[in-house]
């Protein structure tokens, strides 16, 4: 079975599926019309699909070892600016991280698996993931048994800017991708009169040094052979412009490429914070909030996954090993619990569609990907499967 050309003789219906969610765009962990368009789908490809947790799964084959496919199906709470005929309407939920096409490529590859099952040498189970941007998807499944019985799992994420269709980016190595741990610091002060600042302890002011100080745990504490990152992207203080306030709020996110540094972060944040507020006469607590490790695969089955990649008669396939980002994905609290391969399938353009990075509200995803990524979930589930018996 050549499942390249399968896919390809399917194109029509894979963007079809691809451009419903994203004109049908929904955020977080509920997502009611993703679940229900996905269950349907599914028992039109002759699948039994079944509620886990707020996702969506099925199973297909005869018993023996079990790979899972996964892809996740959120949007992003923003408005779109593509400029797609297809674009989300609402202004408040916009495919720009490319989900749409990783819930399309996986309904695919059931429905080509399910054409071939009797060929299966083993078990596919299929996860249909909600809530990856807010990393509460993976965890919500995970709960409810998405892993159980599973011995390997494999993942895509397309990716867009100016790069031609065809390139597979991976890492057998190492981390590919970083933890992710958000933080509000509430810092509380004495509200008063703008022009007396003396009679009051301003935590606009004292949020500003917390601010600071925090950039220093990265330039100074921080080992400069490890990826760490601390944003504060929320400042949130005040309702006038004479009055100071009673409270100000930082809110961000901390990122790193290896669990030490992680955790001695996530324990400065909380140290540093609350000693600088002291210093200027208020105080500071801190919440930690949705935190995931960062993500590392497992070598010799991402390799295997390479290997059979490289079977497809995939145009212009080229293999762009060693990748590492500094984003997060929640795959990784999957991925730190079975042997698990996470690729980048490039879905760029080299015109000035290929402008917009991820999470743009003008990005433009190339739809030839689609039947790339729905063989390779189907060819690599069936080789793995052919050997692991």
């Amino acid at each position: 079975m050549n499942y390249y050309e399968r896919a390809c003789a399917l194109r029509e219906e894979l963007v079809a599926n691809r451009r419903w969610f994203h004109t049908n765009a929904e955020v977080g962990l509920h997502m009611p019309k993703a679940k229900a368009y996905v269950m349907d789908k599914l028992r039109e490809y002759g699948l039994e699909p079944q509620e886990c947790g707020e996702g969506v799964t099925a199973t297909l084959g005869h018993g023996g070892k079990t790979i899972l496919l996964r892809a996740d199906m959120d949007a992003l709470p923003m408005p779109e600016e593509s400029g797609e005929p297809f674009a989300c309407p609402t202004g408040e939920a916009a495919h720009c991280c490319g989900h749409d096409n990783h819930a399309a490529m996986l309904l695919t590859a059931a429905k080509l698996l399910k054409e071939n099952e009797d060929t299966l040498e083993g078990t596919v189970k299929f996860m249909f993931q909600p809530a990856e941007e807010t990393f509460e998807g993976s965890q919500n499944m995970i709960d409810h048994g998405i892993l159980d019985g599973v011995d390997a799992v494999l993942a895509y994420h397309v990716g867009p800017g100016k790069m031609p269709v065809g390139i597979y980016m991976y890492n057998a190595t190492g981390t590919m991708m970083s933890s992710f741990d958000g933080f509000a610091i509430t810092v509380h002060g004495k509200g008063g009169h703008g022009a007396y600042p003396h009679t009051s302890v301003d935590p606009i002011n004292i949020g500003v040094h917390i601010h600071l100080a925090l950039q220093e745990l990265i330039s100074r504490e921080s080992d400069p052979a490890c990826s760490c990152v601390l944003t504060v992207g929320q400042f949130i203080a005040g309702s006038a412009p004479n009055i100071i306030p009673d409270t100000a709020v930082l809110r961000g996110t901390i990122r790193t490429d290896k669990d030490e540094a992680r955790k001695k972060l996530i324990r400065r944040v909380q140290e540093v914070a609350p000693a600088v507020a002291a210093v200027y006469g208020g105080t500071a607590t801190v919440e930690m909030t949705r935190g995931v490790p960062p993500l590392i695969c497992d070598g010799k089955l991402v390799n295997e996954m390479v290997s059979y990649m490289q079977e497809l008669p995939i145009p212009n396939a080229m293999p762009y090993p060693g990748v590492q980002a500094s984003a997060s994905e929640d795959f990784a609290l999957v991925a730190e619990k079975v042997p698990s391969a996470f690729m980048y399938l490039s879905a760029g353009f080299l015109d000035e569609r290929g402008d917009w990075p991820a999470h743009n509200p003008k990005v433009r995803f190339n739809e030839d990907v689609l039947p790339i990524g729905a063989a390779c979930l189907s060819h690599c589930a069936v080789r793995w499967l052919q050997e692991h018996k």
